[in-house]
């Protein structure tokens, strides 16, 4: 060994110095997850779906076969002898609703007799209507006699209403709504017989289904609705009648009487007729889809 003396270090007294840092480090951890657990919210319904579900993954699951149903055991059988149940009669209250049906009965006696007398005179009402069409039915129809052998003029009865329908034949030239000056008689004899016959008068026009494009008609649209009006004129012309139970209608192609398929059928549902409401009642509203209104003009 060297003459010098080794000389050893001791430790100093105390921790290190780097400790303070690191107890600084963990104070400011634990106050951290203090901070975090006070602002978290526990759910105790996941919580205990958590805790179920890691129960039912980690712990110990035994299934054990039952031999025999399990039955439950009744509590009064245990701790009461005996333990049959035995039934007990229950009074029952029943109110005596007589002076009630009476009321009752009287009101519905009363209700019935109005009804049925409500439901006579709308019954004769409808009579007396009826009654009356058919005699202004025959009235017009033995003026239009000569018409009628023709096939230029229809006279039928339909609901509460008298429809005068006026064919094309005779009556307009093919695509125009300008009346034949031999259909002035006719329309003469018309006008008297509309004016005579109580009722509202609804002039609607009807054409095929060809479509027609001219100068003066863009559509059947048109040539319906400008039927409808020379009507109307030739109508006012020969007779004075009140504007307010006049009204016009256009209705093309969408309410035809036969197939338009073939030229008879054509030639059918080109038309103009004039109804007579002699019963106020509310006109039934025809509506039309459009869908089928397009397929069928392609066909």
């Amino acid at each position: 060994m060297s003459d010098e003396t080794i000389q050893k270090k001791c430790p100093q007294a105390g921790a290190p110095p780097w400790m303070a840092t690191f107890a600084d480090l963990m104070s400011l951890l634990l106050c951290f997850f203090v901070l975090l657990l006070s602002f978290s919210e526990m759910d105790a319904l996941k919580f205990k779906q958590l805790a179920g579900s890691m129960r039912d993954s980690f712990g110990i699951q035994e299934k054990l076969k039952a031999q025999q149903i399990p039955k439950g055991v009744s509590v009064i059988a245990v701790h009461f002898s005996p333990g049959k149940p035995v039934p007990v009669k229950i009074k029952l209250v029943v109110q005596d609703a007589s002076t009630q049906t009476k009321i009752t009965s009287k009101f519905t006696d009363e209700q019935s007799k109005n009804q049925k007398s409500n439901q006579l005179a709308n019954n004769k009402v409808v009579t007396e209507a009826k009654l009356k069409q058919q005699e202004a039915i025959k009235r017009i129809q033995s003026s239009l006699k000569q018409e009628i052998k023709q096939g230029t003029i229809e006279v039928i009865g339909k609901n509460q209403e008298i429809i005068i329908r006026i064919n094309e034949k005779g009556s307009f030239p093919s695509g125009s709504a300008k009346l034949n000056k031999s259909f002035g008689r006719i329309m003469k004899k018309i006008s008297y017989l509309t004016k005579t016959i109580p009722g509202d008068i609804v002039i609607s026009g009807h054409t095929d289904n060809i479509p027609i494009y001219t100068y003066l008609f863009r559509s059947n649209w048109e040539l319906s609705s400008s039927r409808s009006v020379s009507v109307l004129k030739s109508i006012l012309k020969y007779q004075k009648i009140d504007p307010t139970r006049l009204s016009v209608q256009g209705h093309a192609d969408t309410i035809p009487l036969a197939s338009n398929k073939t030229s008879q059928g054509r030639a059918k549902n080109r038309r103009v007729e004039i109804k007579i409401r002699q019963i106020e009642v509310e006109p039934e509203e025809q509506t039309i889809d459009a869908q089928k209104y397009n397929e069928t003009k392609k066909k």
